[in-house]
């Protein structure tokens, strides 16, 4: 066999004859891209066919030369072959990934591209103090997520401070660069040996490190080397435009969102200047406190209610149930002297009525769920509106003042005008004298008259009642049924307006136009009766003075003051058929010894003391105070008198036989 047909096996004798050198036979092999075992066999076949030792040589130097020229072409290979995935990479590194998709690419690439076991990326925080592992690919413990890597230790500080690759073929032994315990376990965890890590440099600047592993001992390349810093290079530029990306991202979704609670906010605005405009509408329209209140409630989505200066209710658009008197008596304090809403707890609201530096009240509101800016600023507007209503209506009643003023003049005159004249004119003024009406007279202590004149035309026109000023006193005729509840509003509303003292003092009720001048005459002599007891700066009625006002009144109100003072006994003998009546008056008549009032009855003293108790169940338990004593006594011989004249005068009436 030739030498040539050795080399070429079953190819020679297909191809026939392709030289007479042992060169060519090489340059066959090569051609052909044959196995190393393939020059091997050639020499050995030289070798048995006695070629001598010259052309031996030769044979052999062009086998090695062959042998590099295939490593050659080898590394070439392999180099278009990175070369050609590097630009895979850098087409794939430019979609628009977030930062977490984009370092898991570069993972994914470094490990493929270099063969490597495992990559990870590791990326410096925003103040550059600190390095962690934030994306790993290939890891078997997943204990590389996360990890802090040290600064000054490792192939990274190394690749860091040197802004170039630096690698090892085994990480474990090798003792040129100072090791970390962290990094440390997780390489023996993981059963790692070849480490090259590459930094990720943008411009000047070193934002992380890119490693390759490998789970064996491994030298890397030149070319494996420069493949790994071209792709470090790459992500950086990438991790660099992934970061602006997501700050781009993230400025516009957070002007998405301003942009969001922009037109919120108009929406908001449109909402409380078409509520305002609302209220206002209401208002010059000549709507009531009712109104406006209904509307701020709808406006606001809770209850509203208007107070005064003095915490009494003007008017509500429905009940706040469990309102905490105390905290909305202190948030109106902080809402008057900070002149804003205050929260007053529980999503109940207090708003300032204020004109100018004067305290007209205070508008409460419970809300169905918080208030928010606008939602204060809406707060603020309708309790303006209720101040602007307060003062037209004050204004309003100013006005009419005189016209007022005059009315009531006429229904205290002696002689009395006429009274269907008189009717008329309080219908054309909205007030209805057919219904029952009470007199109230406030008499400032000391201070100027002229505030307490303005502020009761106000409370006049707003009570749909009648104002006028006679002897230095203040005169109201008010509509309802309770003199003494009057006279305690007159006084809790002016007193704390004036800053001293008012003495108040009512009558009635009375009903029509002549009762007017006997109320007036009735309160008169209460104010009087209490300035001579030392009351002065007091209110009461002709009900409130006991047995004193029945002698200060006109028509001496004998039942009214018996009921008031022993009633209940009188009602509970008449429905139950019992004797607290005469038990009361053997008490008495026994000063006040129950054993002597039953010996008096003839029953047992335990039968007095049972009925003692329910005497005091009926009247109270102040019944035998002195004040209250008094007027029981008066009460029960008032009533035993008129028992007496009335069988006199069932005598006087019998018929004769």
């Amino acid at each position: 066999m030739s030498l040539h047909g050795t080399a070429g096996g079953t190819g020679a004798d297909d191809e026939g004859e392709t030289g007479g050198t042992d060169a060519l036979a090489v340059l066959e092999l090569l051609a052909r891209q044959a196995p190393p075992s393939r020059f091997e066999a050639l020499l050995h076949e030289a070798r048995r066919a006695g070629m001598d030792g010259a052309e031996l040589g030769r044979l052999r130097r062009a086998v090695r030369l062959a042998a590099d020229i295939g490593a050659t072409l080898e590394r070439r290979e392999q180099r278009e072959a990175g070369l050609a995935t590097l630009v895979d990479t850098a087409r794939d590194l430019t979609l628009p990934y977030d930062l977490d998709t984009l370092l898991r690419v570069i993972a994914r690439r470094a490990a493929r591209l270099l063969a490597c076991d495992t990559a990870c990326v590791s990326l410096r925080d925003a103040h550059g103090l600190s390095s962690h592992v934030h994306t790993a690919e290939g890891g078997r413990t997943g204990l590389a997520d996360g990890i802090l890597v040290p600064d000054g230790r490792g192939l990274g500080a190394r690749a860091h401070a040197h802004g170039e690759p630096a690698w090892t073929a085994d990480y474990r032994v090798d003792e040129s660069f100072p090791h970390s315990e962290e990094v440390d376990e997780l390489v023996r965890a993981e059963g790692l040996h070849a480490v090259i890590a590459a930094p990720l440099r943008v411009g000047d600047t070193t934002v992380g490190v890119l490693y390759g592993a490998d789970r064996r001992v491994r030298h890397y390349t030149h070319d494996e080397v420069a493949l790994m810093s071209s792709l470090a290079d790459l992500a950086a530029v990438a991790i660099e435009k992934a970061g602006l990306l997501d700050q781009t991202r993230a400025e516009v979704t957070e002007l998405e969102r301003d942009s969001s609670r922009a037109r919120t906010r108009l929406t908001r605005m449109r909402h409380v200047s078409e509520a305002h405009s609302r209220i206002m509408n209401l208002v010059l329209a000549g709507g009531d406190l009712c109104n406006v209140a209904t509307a701020a409630g709808d406006a606001l989505d809770g209850t509203v209610m208007i107070r005064d200066p003095g915490g009494r209710s003007l008017a509500t658009c429905g009940d706040i149930p469990g309102l905490d008197e105390e905290a909305v008596a202190k948030a109106s304090l902080d809402a008057h002297a900070g002149r804003r809403p205050v929260l007053a707890g529980d999503n109940t609201w207090v708003a300032p009525v204020i004109a100018g530096s004067e305290d007209l009240g205070v508008l409460v509101i419970r809300a169905s769920t918080g208030l928010t800016g606008e939602d204060e600023r809406l707060l603020e507007l309708a309790a303006q509106s209720v101040a602007f209503l307060l003062l037209m209506q004050r204004s309003t009643a100013v006005a009419e003042g005189p016209v007022r003023d005059e009315l009531l003049d006429d229904l205290l005159a002696d002689p009395q005008h006429a009274p269907q004249q008189i009717t008329q004119r309080a219908r054309r003024l909205g007030i209805d004298l057919r219904k029952p009406h009470v007199l109230v007279v406030a008499r400032p202590e000391g201070g100027e008259q002229g505030r307490a004149v303005v502020w009761a035309s106000s409370y006049a026109y707003r009570m749909a009642g009648l104002k006028t000023v006679q002897g230095g006193c203040v005169v109201l005729l008010l509509p309802g049924d309770d003199a003494s509840a009057a006279a305690r509003a007159v006084s809790g509303e002016l007193s704390p307006l004036l800053g001293h003292p008012v003495s108040v003092g009512a009558a009635g009720p009375g009903h029509g136009p002549d009762g007017a001048a006997r109320m007036f005459a009735e309160a008169m002599r209460c104010l009087d009766a209490m300035s001579a007891l030392g009351g002065a700066g007091s209110a009461a009625s002709v009900r409130d003075l006991g047995f004193l006002g029945l002698l200060l009144s006109d028509d001496h109100d004998v039942d009214g003051f018996i009921d008031s003072a022993i009633g209940p006994v009188l009602h509970y003998d008449a429905e139950r058929f019992t004797d607290l009546t005469r038990t009361l008056e053997a008490y008495f008549a026994s000063g006040g010894s129950p054993t002597n009032a039953a010996e008096a009855l003839h029953v047992h003293p335990n039968t007095v003391s049972r009925r003692l108790e329910r005497i005091g169940e009926l009247l109270g338990p102040q019944w035998q105070k002195p004040g209250q004593i008094l007027e029981v006594q008066l009460a029960l011989r008032l009533q035993r008198t008129r028992a007496v004249l009335a069988g006199q005068r069932g005598t006087d009436e019998r018929p004769a036989p």
